[in-house]
């Protein structure tokens, strides 16, 4: 995987980095909001774009 299309997922509520994915920059202008499950909260939580 190339570094330029690899985006940070951050919680919500810990503000822990927990995931890794990629993103397509030419299409997807605005910061991605996914939920996932964070392991320190035990429960799946939104996940935003960091830088």
């Amino acid at each position: 995987m190339s570094q330029d299309n690899m985006v940070k997922m951050e919680c919500s509520v810990c503000h822990r980095v927990n995931y890794f994915t990629r993103k397509n920059k030419k299409t997807l202008k605005n910061r991605l909001l996914m939920k996932k499950f964070c392991k320190t909260d035990k429960k799946h939580l939104d996940h935003k774009e960091t830088k």
